[in-house]
């Protein structure tokens, strides 16, 4: 009897394996699971939970997911004066048609512009660096502080909020901000009582970021 089940699992066996192995062929899962394994959060197995997820539900689901993610590889760029995200050559941050407002908040990154505007806490222009000073894939060039400068005059700006997180860079950034706009007239200002150290903006709560920014603190009586 155990001699039979022996032969029965080594038949069965070969067979699961083939299976297995042609499935594992299927390059265009292959790759997806590579890619969707880069998203934050995602590993291997939450990526083929995912792309079965995806892949059961072609016309729901992949289709449009498929046709909106040509449209935005094809239409959304990142601004060449604010750094926001913007479709073909319309940047919402930077239109004026709605009435042109006195503030600029300056962010490192988009994820921090979207929790900022979710909270309705600030109403005015974004400024987003794309990285902070200190980190080996930015440069000084790429944080646009030029276009800053330009809009701080042209747009007659009252203040400038610097939003970045309390880390080594982000202070590293906000004094280098300062001293680039110190000719200006603009008051700059930092988020106070409320952003921990080392804390991330896109990380806090609603509270967190109002009391943040109610408390900011001025940098034009900083000394140099």
């Amino acid at each position: 009897m155990r001699k039979f089940q022996k032969q029965q699992a080594g038949l069965a066996c070969p067979v699961l394996s083939g299976h297995y192995n042609r499935m594992q062929k299927l390059n265009e899962i292959e790759e997806l699971i590579k890619i969707i394994s880069k998203l934050p959060g995602l590993g291997p197995k939450s990526a083929k939970r995912i792309i079965l997820k995806i892949i059961s539900n072609k016309e729901d689901i992949l289709k449009p997911m498929a046709n909106t993610l040509n449209a935005t590889y094809k239409n959304i760029t990142r601004c060449s004066l604010c750094g926001s995200l913007k479709s073909v050559d319309i940047c919402k941050n930077c239109n004026t048609s709605k009435g042109k407002k006195n503030k600029i908040c300056v962010v490192e990154n988009i994820a921090d512009q979207w929790s900022i505007e979710s909270s309705g806490i600030f109403d005015g222009y974004f400024h987003v660096l794309g990285g902070t000073i200190g980190t080996t894939t930015v440069s000084k060039k790429n944080l646009l502080l030029d276009s800053l400068l330009e809009k701080v005059d042209k747009e007659k700006i009252e203040e400038v909020i610097i939003a970045l997180s309390a880390s080594v860079e982000g202070q590293t950034t906000t004094y280098y901000i300062k001293d680039i706009l110190k000719h200006t007239n603009v008051k700059i200002s930092r988020l106070g009582q409320g952003l921990p150290v080392g804390g991330e903006i896109e990380s806090l709560d609603d509270g967190t970021l109002f009391s943040a920014f109610k408390n900011r603190t001025g940098l034009n009586s900083d000394s140099d």
